[in-house]
């Protein structure tokens, strides 16, 4: 939500750049809320909406119900996806596929006649979304604070050692714990990027103990880290899997759970009911810009560009932190990075962090604060690298003006 009194209000778009009412170019460096992988102004995407749209733009899938767009798309999920076959639940955006995955984790655990264990797990500065349960499992305190106990059953544990999971496991008997949610690279918490071997040793550590293993490709999936999905870049095999955002480029709202087929049984076969969806589960109008956003990514080479892009941002952030008032900058493989303004500073004075946006935008550029005190880096994936020259050369520029 916007409190704003005087917002910017933006009215067009193409590529990376934004056009303001007020007539001025801005390239957008976040791409949305990190969901815009082939650009803005894409006719291939519009176009394949507008004909699902005039053909039958949605009904409901509940029951035996279902639409060709979406099967379709949940056929090519479970082929880009590693370790499938997969079951594929649709949501409507990203918020919704963590709180059916949630849900999904303890009704997955009645149905095998296990009732106690209901503990879901996740980490410190993590992000999963707004929902209810999103919020309940969420690592960011600032999302946290004011609501109370959303969620029974939840605990936090250390963002980047395994041994904390496993030792949270020890403390509340295995047996009790249903789910263990993870970004393979934290993003709304200040990207941070995992540390060598810690997602495999948390994957080996929830098969050991029997405890679903959720990983949240929210903000990854869909070509950010080069591959279709972070979860092969890093050789994980999740029993759900989360997409959204990037799924459909933001053209429409969607998002996705992939269920493993080794923990889909007692509802596809088992004869269990799993009562859950929403009214625009599978909508086909947005089914169809998905499939023309994957091919899009597929045919214009983006996955590839993802690369091009996590390879360059780090040369050219590399002296920014020079500028004095930016404590660290956060880049690692995927087209994503974190501008750290110096905490002390921020502590000092708190205002810092808006005027510092605000000193990005003057300067040509859309970013984006996180709650850590960080500005967020994460273009379409068609940038050029003459775009993320400017783009980075404006954050100069504009950060050099605070001190």
């Amino acid at each position: 939500m916007s409190d704003a009194v005087d917002p910017l209000v933006l009215t067009d778009a193409d590529g990376l750049w934004m056009t303001s009412s007020d007539g001025r170019r801005l390239l957008d460096a976040t791409a949305g809320l990190w969901f815009c992988h082939a650009g803005y102004g894409r006719r291939e995407i519009a176009d394949a909406a507008h004909t699902q749209l005039l053909r039958m733009h949605a009904y409901s899938t509940f029951g035996d119900y279902s639409n060709e767009p979406a099967d379709q798309l949940a056929e090519r999920l479970s082929d880009l996806a590693p370790g499938g076959p997969w079951k594929v639940l649709f949501t409507s955006g990203g918020s919704d596929s963590v709180e059916t995955a949630v849900k999904y984790a303890r009704r997955y655990w009645q149905a095998l006649g296990r009732p106690e264990r209901t503990v879901v797990l996740s980490r410190r500065d993590s992000y999963h979304g707004m929902h209810t349960a999103a919020t309940a499992i969420s690592g960011i305190p600032a999302n946290r604070t004011g609501y109370g106990t959303l969620l029974p059953d939840t605990r936090l544990v250390a963002r980047d050692d395994p041994q904390a999971l496993e030792a949270a496991i020890g403390e509340l008997g295995a047996e009790h714990v249903a789910a263990f949610v993870c970004e393979p690279i934290v993003g709304a918490g200040g990207v941070h990027f995992p540390t060598v071997g810690y997602l495999q040793t948390v994957a080996e550590t929830c098969r050991r103990h029997g405890v679903l293993f959720i990983v949240d490709e929210v903000t990854t999936g869909l070509g950010r880290t080069g591959a279709w999905f972070a979860s092969q870049k890093y050789g994980l095999e999740p029993d759900l899997l989360l997409c959204a955002k990037g799924l459909t480029s933001g053209y429409l709202p969607l998002g996705a759970v992939l269920v493993n087929q080794r923990v889909a049984t007692p509802f596809w076969e088992g004869g269990e009911v799993f009562r859950h969806g929403y009214t625009y589960s599978g909508h086909a109008a947005a089914a169809a810009a998905a499939l023309a956003n994957l091919d899009y990514l597929h045919d214009h080479d983006l996955l590839a560009a993802a690369d091009r892009i996590a390879g360059y941002l780090p040369t050219l952030l590399d002296d920014l932190d020079a500028t004095g008032v930016i404590q660290s900058v956060r880049t690692g493989p995927a087209a994503m990075a974190c501008v750290q303004l110096n905490a002390w500073l921020v502590k000092k004075d708190p205002g810092l962090v808006q005027r510092a946006v605000r000193a990005v935008r003057d300067a040509g550029i859309l970013t984006r604060p996180f709650a850590c005190g960080g500005l967020q880096i994460s273009p379409a994936l068609c940038a050029s690298d003459a775009e993320l020259e400017q783009l980075t050369e404006g954050f100069r520029k504009a950060l050099a003006t605070l001190l």
